[in-house]
């Protein structure tokens, strides 16, 4: 279960060695829940709740970790046990890696299969909108070419060669694939592009809102595989910037966006949903419900086939995590 805490007022403490949360009520009371501990994995803290010290210690001590959540859902950082997910012979291989040809693999492949999975999503919703068949035949094609061109930056010798010419294209593409999506919503959701914090539009708020669950998701499974979300080999080494979690994330952030594209076509968003901002919109409480209701069904209920098991995606994308981990230690006696 990820507990999130969405309500003002909310206070989470113990009782009993259960985690009990009391939540405000309309008559000034409040509502009480408790939770058996083996049934939280993350605890998401966001708009204006508390916990208390003996919370924390109940998380440490069951390896649950807390996030501490913005209003777009942008984790601003985290309660964690301070052991390492393996061994640091990982961390040391990946310092390597960053700077080598294996970097350039790993980054090469995430965007292409980044583009392989929005190409698969245009290739679904062609399905069913055989009207549209001709517009959506041309972003698939362009879509795919860029892609090929991907491929050329495997035989450089390192990231920083090829990195201002895979961001163009990987660019070029998501206006491509964005502009695709907005073009087969219906008229009253279309939207004129990304728009990051704050969004321009509902979908984008809802999208924003569904990455920031996202990141935190992927830097935990990194943490876990024992890998440095810091050291990153496509993304900027910037002060206290995640440039791992902003490399691996690539090729799964189409989960959010067919789960916000599923309720905007099914038109199950209103204006409810968001508040405004001087400058844009935000997601509301209403809002985060609806979309956390589908979207951790999609990434921890759902089970997919991959590699002869039916798995949730969030299982998958740990997985690919502990290889990608596993991946860098059989290049460590060569290189360390």
């Amino acid at each position: 279960m990820q507990l999130y805490l969405n309500t003002r007022g909310t206070y989470l403490h113990v009782k009993d060695n259960l985690f009990e949360i009391k939540i405000p009520d309309e008559k000034g009371g409040s509502v009480k829940k408790q939770l058996a501990v083996h049934k939280v994995k993350t605890i998401v803290m966001t708009t204006s709740a508390a916990l208390s010290t003996d919370a924390i210690q109940l998380a440490l001590q069951n390896n649950i970790d807390i996030v501490f959540a913005d209003y777009h859902g942008f984790p601003m950082g985290r309660i964690w046990h301070s052991k390492l997910g393996s061994t640091t012979k990982i961390r040391k291989q990946q310092l390597v890696a960053s700077m080598g040809k294996v970097g350039v693999q790993h980054t090469v492949d995430w965007l292409t299969q980044k583009l392989d999975n929005q190409l698969d999503f245009i290739k679904q919703l062609k399905k069913h909108r055989a009207r549209q068949a001709v517009f959506l035949d041309d972003k698939i094609t362009r879509i795919d070419a860029l892609r090929t061109s991907m491929t050329e930056a495997y035989t450089a010798e390192q990231v920083s060669d090829v990195a201002d010419m895979l961001r163009g294209l990987e660019g070029t593409a998501g206006r491509l694939y964005f502009a695709t999506l907005s073009h087969v919503l219906p008229k009253q959701y279309q939207f004129k592009g990304r728009s990051s914090r704050p969004a321009e539009d509902s979908f984008n708020a809802f999208l924003n809102y569904a990455y920031g669950v996202l990141y935190s998701r992927v830097e935990k499974a990194l943490i876990i595989a024992g890998l440095d979300p810091y050291v990153g080999f496509l993304h900027r080494d910037g002060y206290n910037y995640k440039s791992l979690v902003y490399d691996f994330i690539e090729p799964y952030r189409t989960h959010c966006e067919r789960v916000v594209f599923k309720l905007f076509s099914g038109k199950k968003v209103n204006q409810k949903h968001c508040d405004a901002l001087a400058n844009g919109l935000k997601l509301n409480k209403e809002g985060k419900v609806l979309l956390l209701e589908q979207l951790i069904k999609y990434l921890d209920e759902e089970r997919v086939r991959h590699r002869g098991r039916n798995q949730t995606r969030m299982n998958i994308l740990q997985q690919e995590a502990h290889q990608l981990a596993a991946a860098l230690l059989q290049d460590t006696n060569e290189t360390l």
